[in-house]
């Protein structure tokens, strides 16, 4: 074959393959968002972030910032990102408080696929959340006080009637389904020519000693480089195909999920909450570290539950 007819026919594979993950994407992101924006409606989100002020006191943040979170965590980084500039908060804080987010957004969506891709979707949940919170404890034992200026103003947050919401939720939703659709495809044929090209090997040759490093097989580079620029759903969206071909293991992609549950969107996310004032180096190492320990641990509870099996 040409190498016309070799990407032709990666594109044609592709297209089939990925309409699938499209739509079962799709269909998890409209019910999510549509059930999120019935809850923020009726004042759910709310009366959750009252009932979490008090513990946010012990991570050197105002109570308020628990609305943030909690939006966060149900929604996407953008809705934890419209709350925060309500807030008054300093550097620092914006820091955590990014952090906590970045760690613990869309968990629901995100969970979905991680569990599609090979790993429990309880364990993802809790790892995901305790690890928002043990990394806003240690950030505000270690970070320095000297961060002082307030960088995000209070604006107010005004009360919308149902139908404005809705309407400001079918927009959102329709340009992320669509900026999704079109992600999502054009990952899959990237992923496909690379590897029928053999440039995916040269990619895992190239970055073994950091994957090592971090405890991640090497043929996950290619992967582990999408959920890091472009985000998690998007990366799950291509491990789901490497999944099902064979490509990679289920072993192999938990792991993986072990790492970008905690560490992904390191581009486009990093760089907003930047923007609004976080320590980019700050939120950017912590969550590294952090990846890096529950892969280790993951590959040590496997080795230990294996030699336990055999001597039994």
């Amino acid at each position: 074959m040409t190498t016309g007819q070799r990407i032709s026919e990666c594109v044609r594979i592709s297209l089939r393959n990925a309409t699938k993950t499209v739509i079962w994407l799709a269909k998890i992101m409209i019910c999510v968002s549509f059930g999120i924006m019935l809850l923020q409606y009726f004042g759910v989100i709310q009366w959750v972030s009252n009932w979490m002020t008090p513990i946010f006191s012990y991570f050197g943040l105002p109570g308020e910032a628990a609305l943030a979170y909690v939006s966060g965590y149900f929604v996407n980084c953008y809705s934890a990102m419209a709350v925060m500039v309500s807030l008054n908060l300093d550097t620092r804080a914006v820091t955590i408080l990014a952090v906590m987010v970045l760690c613990s957004h869309n968990m629901i969506v995100e969970t979905t696929v991680q569990h599609k891709t090979g790993s429990s979707a309880a364990r993802i949940v809790v790892i995901r959340t305790l690890s928002a919170f043990i990394l806003a404890w240690i950030l505000n034992k270690i970070m320095p006080d000297h961060y002082e200026n307030i960088v995000t103003q209070n604006t107010g947050m005004t009360e919308q009637n149902f139908i404005i919401m809705l309407e400001e939720w079918a927009f959102k939703t329709l340009k992320t389904t669509i900026m999704m659709v079109i992600l999502v495809y054009l990952l899959t044929i990237l992923q496909r020519i690379l590897s029928e090209f053999g440039i995916i090997g040269y990619m895992a040759k190239f970055l073994k000693p950091m994957m090592q490093f971090f405890g991640l097989p090497p043929h996950t580079a290619f992967l582990w480089l999408i959920a890091n620029t472009l985000g998690l759903a998007y990366g799950a969206a291509i491990m789901i195909d490497e999944s099902e071909h064979g490509n990679t293991s289920k072993e192999d992609n938990d792991l993986l999920n072990h790492h970008i549950c905690v560490s992904h969107s390191n581009l486009e996310d990093l760089l907003l909450f930047t923007a609004l004032g976080g320590s980019f180096l700050w939120m950017l190492l912590s969550r590294l570290c952090m990846a890096m320990i529950l892969v280790w641990e993951r590959k040590i509870e496997s080795i230990l539950k294996t030699r336990f099996h055999i001597s039994h």
